[in-house]
């Protein structure tokens, strides 16, 4: 099994190429490519948020303590909340978060489960398509960098069951397990399943009902505004 530095370097070095290679061929913003390289590096430890109280756990829960809320601005702003909603409601996200979430993950978790699987890294990057901000292509470009260094964990742990015995190669007893669609727990499967197929839905409608809401509520609103200070004017 690779360690935690071990899967933070390879997810790292592979955040670095993606976020170099949309800057640098794409043309992707400095800043969106910095950012989706960043998601990636930590990424690679995600899946081990499974693994009960220590590092990977930790830093993985203050990590998205601090940077969810942020992610989330645009949106809350979008939704017409004003400073010090938004600073009250990322101060709750945080806090839900770093103690909350991460006492859950300790108690209820169980290394080697199902957050070492597909279906786990596609939900992640769900989620986090859902947090981001920007036009669709930028969102899923930062989705993307959350998948590519998840799976970098699950398909490292793969690599590790492989050694070399004797002149030859043979599996280890761990093979199989990171790299997998189901579990040996069905409970564990249901339960990932139905939130993968909640989270695939809200993707999928997501941009429709933000566009109502905007077209609903945002537009009016401006176009309100904007035509009193036409009227002021004019008087």
């Amino acid at each position: 099994m690779a360690g935690f530095k071990t899967h933070i370097t390879a997810s790292g070095i592979l955040g670095i190429g993606y976020g170099g290679i949309a800057f640098g061929f794409y043309d992707v913003p400095l800043s969106t490519s910095i950012l989706a390289g960043g998601l990636c590096g930590v990424s690679g430890m995600l899946p081990d948020i499974d693994s009960g109280p220590g590092v990977p756990l930790r830093e993985s829960m203050a990590f998205a303590a601090a940077v969810v809320p942020m992610m989330m601005i645009d949106r809350l702003r979008q939704f017409g909340m004003p400073p010090e909603f938004i600073v009250l409601t990322g101060a709750g996200i945080y806090l839900t978060i770093r103690f909350m979430l991460a006492a859950m993950l300790r108690r209820y978790t169980v290394h080697r489960g199902m957050f070492h699987s597909i279906p786990a890294a596609i939900i992640f990057g769900e989620i986090a398509f859902l947090l981001a901000s920007g036009d669709l292509d930028m969102r899923i470009y930062k989705a993307g960098g959350v998948v590519a260094g998840y799976m970098s964990h699950l398909i490292l742990d793969e690599l590790y069951s492989l050694e070399w015995y004797r002149g030859r190669l043979r599996l280890k007893k761990s093979f199989g397990t990171a790299v997998k669609l189901i579990s040996r727990n069905w409970l564990s499967n249901v339960s990932t399943y139905l939130k993968l197929a909640m989270f695939t839905v809200l993707v999928f409608k997501e941009p429709t009902w933000m566009q109502q809401f905007n077209d609903q509520h945002i537009e009016p609103k401006v176009e309100q505004a904007a035509t009193e200070v036409i009227d002021q004017y004019m008087r």
